[in-house]
């Protein structure tokens, strides 16, 4: 099943859930990895209504996840899970802006897979993760290269507002092991990995971070990007796109963001 978080811009009325069933918007009374039921409303709904579908508690991220983006930074593939997190502030959805912050010279994205944990996870074995995911998404992970270097740890460099686009909404049903990752900046492909690439897997990844702290319903795993990071600049537009990698597997779909810098009317939501 598909869930979108949708902010019709002609509707006097707050962000709302709802499951998407080909044009039809299917309301639900809560986020549904809280219980939220379908309220009996349906409405049409298009691209421009597609709000950001993620409320976490806190988004936690994988570093060097794939062998080939760590190689393409000069760094050593870790032996366990480098993890950092992002705050809830840095997210955006579908059609908004990344804004580029005047501290930075350089800032690059970072396509990546997104689990959405569906109820309380504390101390889960791997062969038993799955069952804590309520779906998964599309996640930029916006870095601030030049700081992220200079400060040696990743908080600034990666916790700018805006730095976390997220979207367009929350797939159910799919095998998170047979997919492919691609950044597409204005139309161009830098980025094009397997999630069978990664060093870490869903299920561990899920059960590692749990060992370390709760995951609450909502919250969003970064899974790692592949290789292919590269600069941004105002004006661009940045495509994060999670499909199967079988032909006819189930995907994602396209996450659309742009990019501008600071006074150039970029907001976020």
């Amino acid at each position: 099943m598909r869930f979108a978080r949708l902010a019709p811009p002609d509707q006097d009325r707050p962000p709302f859930f709802a499951r998407l069933e080909g044009a039809a918007a299917l309301v639900h009374d809560a986020p549904p990895w809280l219980g939220g039921k379908p309220t009996g409303e349906a409405v049409a709904w298009t691209d421009v209504d597609l709000a950001c579908p993620a409320l976490p508690t806190k988004i936690v991220c994988v570093g060097r996840n794939y062998a080939a983006h760590a190689k393409e930074l000069g760094n050593e593939v870790p032996v366990e899970p480098l993890l950092f997190l992002k705050p809830p502030s840095s997210l955006i959805g579908p059609g908004q802006s990344i804004v580029l912050p005047p501290e930075s010279q350089r800032v690059e994205h970072e396509a990546e897979l997104g689990v959405v944990i569906g109820r309380r996870c504390k101390a889960v074995r791997p062969e038993e993760a799955l069952d804590y995911v309520f779906g998964y998404t599309c996640v930029g992970d916006i870095t601030a290269r030049d700081l992220q270097r200079k400060d040696v740890q990743f908080t600034r460099g990666k916790g700018f507002d805006t730095f976390c686009p997220v979207g367009p909404w929350i797939e159910t049903e799919l095998d998170p092991a047979a997919l492919r990752v691609r950044g597409l900046v204005n139309t161009q492909v830098r980025q094009d990995g397997a999630t069978s690439q990664m060093i870490w897997g869903v299920p561990a990844l899920v059960a590692y971070i749990s060992r370390v702290m709760t995951l609450e319903p909502g919250d969003v795993i970064a899974t790692g990007t592949p290789e292919g990071v590269g600069p941004l600049v105002s004006g661009d537009e940045l495509v994060i796109d999670v499909v199967g990698a079988a032909a006819g597997a189930r995907g994602i779909g396209a996450l659309r963001v742009s990019v501008a810098a600071r006074g150039n009317g970029a907001s976020a939501r």
